[in-house]
């Protein structure tokens, strides 16, 4: 079987958020070993422009320690595949021996550009930036439906 770890920053705090991630977890593990991992989050009052740097190297270094197989490393420079191109790229990794994808998203400044150079591949959903907490639920959905898509579920429709 398939297993997918999502490694993230953070935790959710709001109930919504954290109900449909559960949600989607659950689907997906009919067709994968799901795990998710929550990491610390770097917190500081007052954050100024070198403080950033050091707060990216210290959560990658905490991400870095997590990673495995083949990692998608969410960032917003990163490839945008539709839903059925996400799909055939997994299928594609599984087909080819590929038995552990991660999928990694940052804190709230980003990723360390050592976890961006460890991972396969870079991906995003959009140019646009999203609440870390909002983009959990959203990968989880779109896992769940490329595995659909990958085994003729309907719910992709």
């Amino acid at each position: 079987m398939l297993k997918i770890k999502i490694v993230c920053v953070g935790k959710v705090k709001e109930n919504y958020f954290q109900s449909g991630i559960d949600e989607y977890l659950k689907r997906i593990s009919r067709f994968a070993d799901i795990k998710l991992i929550e990491l610390v989050e770097e917190n500081y009052k007052e954050v100024n422009e070198g403080l950033i740097e050091v707060i990216k190297e210290k959560e990658g270094e905490r991400i870095l320690s997590n990673l495995s197989g083949y990692v998608f490393a969410t960032a917003i420079e990163g490839k945008n595949y539709s839903s059925d191109e996400l799909a055939k790229k997994l299928d594609n990794l599984s087909v080819s021996g590929i038995s552990e994808i991660t999928f990694v998203i940052g804190g709230s400044y980003g990723l360390s550009n050592k976890v961006k150079s460890r991972a396969n591949e870079l991906l995003s959903f959009s140019k646009m930036t999203f609440p870390h907490t909002m983009f959990r639920l959203m990968l989880s959905e779109q896992i769940y439906r490329a595995l659909s898509i990958n085994n003729n579920i309907k719910y992709h429709k």
